[in-house]
C-alpha cells in the first residue's frame, strides 16, 4: 500500500513494536493538541469558547502544566472559572433549579476539551489502521508483531472494528488482536507471580539480577496494560 499523509503517522506509531501502539497514537495526538492550545490558539475566540465550555480532565490539566506556560493556562482557567461561576454556581432563575445546577456542575467532571479532540483524532486514524490491515500485508504483519494492546484500547479496537470494517474482515482482525492480548497477559501474569515469589527468603537477591528486568518492571507494566497509562514512579 503506497504511503500517504494518512498512512505515514500510522506506520510511525506501529514501527517501534514496544508497548501499545494505540497508546503511542493517543500520546502523539495529545501532545500536539496540548502544544496547540497553549500556543497561539489560546487567544483564538472559537478555541476559548470551547475551553470555557468544556474545561479539562485531571490527566490533561497535568499535561498542560507540563508545557511550562502557566500564564496561558492561568488565562484559560480565569475565563473558564468565570464562565462556571456566572452560568452555574451563581446563576438564579425560575427555570434554573437545584437539580439543573447539580447536572450542570457534574459536566465539569465529565467534559474535557482535549479528550474530545483526541477521541476525534484517534477515531479517524483507526479508519486508516483498519484499511491498512486489510490491504497491506506488511502492515498486517507489523500489527501482529506488536508487544501488546492495552485493555482500554483492546476494547476500543473491538468496538471500532465491528463498526468500521467489512463484516468479512472483522474475524481475522479480531483473532490477531485476541492473540496479542492473550499472549501478553499470560507472560505478564507470570512476571508478576515471579515478582511476588522473589520476596521469599529462598529467592533473596534474584530480583536484582540483570536478567530479571522484566520481573522488576512487571508492576508498572501491569498498570500500563490495564489502564493504558504508564504510572509515574519515584
Amino acid at each position: 500500500m503506497r504511503e500517504s499523509i494518512l498512512t505515514i503517522p500510522v506506520n510511525e506509531v506501529f514501527e517501534p513494536r514496544e508497548g501499545c501502539p494505540i497508546c503511542r497514537m493517543r500520546d502523539t495526538v495529545e501532545q500536539h493538541i496540548c502544544e496547540y492550545i497553549m500556543g497561539a490558539a489560546m487567544m483564538e475566540p472559537d478555541v476559548r469558547m470551547e475551553t470555557n465550555e468544556q474545561g479539562f480532565c485531571f490527566t490533561h490539566f497535568e499535561m498542560l502544566l507540563q508545557q511550562n506556560n502557566r500564564l496561558s493556562l492561568g488565562l484559560m482557567l480565569n475565563s473558564y472559572l468565570e464562565n462556571a461561576r456566572k452560568n452555574i454556581f451563581e446563576k438564579k432563575g425560575l427555570f434554573f433549579s437545584k437539580k439543573t445546577k447539580s447536572s450542570r456542575s457534574a459536566e465539569i467532571e465529565n467534559n474535557c476539551f482535549v479528550c474530545g479532540k483526541v477521541n476525534w483524532g484517534i477515531d479517524h486514524m483507526l479508519e486508516t489502521v483498519f484499511t491498512m490491515y486489510v490491504k497491506d500485508g506488511k502492515f498486517r504483519n507489523m500489527f501482529k508483531s506488536q508487544e501488546y494492546i492495552c485493555v482500554p484500547h483492546y476494547n476500543m479496537l473491538t468496538v471500532k472494528a465491528a463498526e468500521k470494517m467489512q463484516k468479512g474482515d472483522v474475524a481475522g482482525f479480531q483473532k490477531d488482536l485476541d492473540t496479542l492480548v492473550e499472549e501478553y497477559v499470560k507472560q505478564l501474569n507470570s512476571d508478576v507471580n515471579d515478582f511476588c515469589n522473589s520476596f521469599d527468603y529462598r529467592n533473596a537477591g534474584n530480583l536484582h539480577k540483570p536478567e530479571m528486568e522484566h520481573v522488576r518492571t512487571s508492576i508498572e507494566r501491569s498498570v500500563a496494560f490495564l489502564t493504558g497509562r504508564k504510572p509515574r514512579t519515584k
